[in-house]
């Protein structure tokens, strides 16, 4: 489903990526175990097309990402540092606002989605005055909103607790289970037992 071919991307003076390839089929979950600095971050934004890189490409469906950005968009859900939450917004206004953007309205699934995501306490509370971990499964939530079959994820669990942790490892097997796949980058392999998962550590051409 999702091809990228020998990219390329310079910072300045510093080759930042260095002739990355990776494929990822229906089911399938990749982590990236690199360092700081070496350019996990960099790749996903090149592979959402976010960021241009100097040479490769990326594919969806056998079709260039950057010929066919509507389709692309349509099955691609990123997940950044930035959660792009809106601060003055509920949460369940947020949640509303994200669903609107990408399907057609439904309150039951909103309500089903806060349940599930055990955040239906947080429901009428203003973003900005949830914690960081709080904000987070905020995003997880609105994640599993959106119908996208692409998920990049950048430290999904940083600020989490171990039960968050723990969803987070349930909100991508369910993903993967429903044939969906997933690249995200993270300091400890999560523990995803669904479908097919795969640790990708530092390939030595990007050193």
């Amino acid at each position: 489903m999702l091809e990228v071919s020998g990219l390329h991307l310079w910072r300045g003076d510093r080759h930042v990526l260095k002739g990355v390839s990776l494929r990822l089929q229906a089911g399938e979950a990749l982590q990236m175990l690199w360092p700081n600095g070496v350019g996990k971050t960099s790749l996903l934004r090149v592979v959402a097309g976010l960021l241009p890189a100097e040479s490769g490409s990326v594919q969806w469906n056998g079709q260039s990402t950057t010929t066919h950005v509507e389709a692309f968009a349509h099955d691609l859900a990123y997940l950044g540092h930035d959660l792009a939450l809106k601060a003055d917004l509920t949460v369940a206004e947020n949640l509303r606002y994200a669903l609107g953007l990408r399907r057609a309205w439904n309150a039951d699934l909103v309500q089903a989605t806060l349940q599930r995501l055990g955040i239906e306490p947080l429901a009428d509370r203003l973003v900005r005055q949830l914690s960081a971990g709080q904000q987070r499964r905020v995003a997880l939530a609105r994640l599993t909103l959106w119908d996208a079959r692409l998920w990049l994820l950048d430290e999904p669990a940083a600020n989490l607790d171990t039960a968050g942790q723990a969803q987070v490892v349930a909100v991508i097997e369910q993903h993967l289970a429903a044939g969906g796949c997933v690249l995200l980058s993270t300091h400890q392999a999560l523990p995803v037992e669904q479908g097919i998962n795969r640790l990708w550590h530092l390939p030595q051409e990007t050193a």
